[in-house]
């Protein structure tokens, strides 16, 4: 699927974001290699730590029913009724390292025509990871 339909898609899902605190939304969409897609809002909760962030939403969804290999993830927020460009969190970021694969991209949107694609090395440089534990 091309970049601009999952970033409408985004958009259209930030009305699940369930975030009464912050009041910031975040939307993401994550494309399968077979193009299978998995979105995912960020989930508050009024015990702060509780919560979730859309990416891992849409991962954790994707790894729960067996899917590991990803072609990109798309994120986009919301806030103040204006979309925003919202990069990962730390957090998100370390899990989006464990399950990268070749040519994973990330894609930073605030419209269908202003985005931003990463990968998850340009994102968390020097990275901790599997590789790491080896012998």
């Amino acid at each position: 699927m091309n970049i601009e339909k999952l970033i409408k898609i985004a958009i259209e899902n930030l009305k699940n974001s369930y975030s009464p605190y912050s009041k910031f939304k975040v939307s993401a969409v994550l494309e399968t290699k077979e193009g299978e897609l998995y979105t995912g809002v960020n989930i508050e909760n009024a015990s702060y730590p509780a919560g979730i962030c859309a990416e891992r939403v849409a991962i954790f969804k994707a790894i729960s029913e067996g899917k590991k290999d990803f072609k990109r993830l798309v994120l986009i927020a919301e806030a103040n009724n204006k979309l925003k460009i919202a990069y990962p969190c730390g957090i998100c970021r370390q899990v989006l390292n464990e399950f990268k694969t070749n040519n994973f991209e990330i894609i930073v949107a605030s419209s269908i025509n202003n985005y931003k694609i990463y990968n998850i090395d340009e994102l968390l440089p020097y990275s901790f990871g599997s590789k790491d534990m080896e012998d």
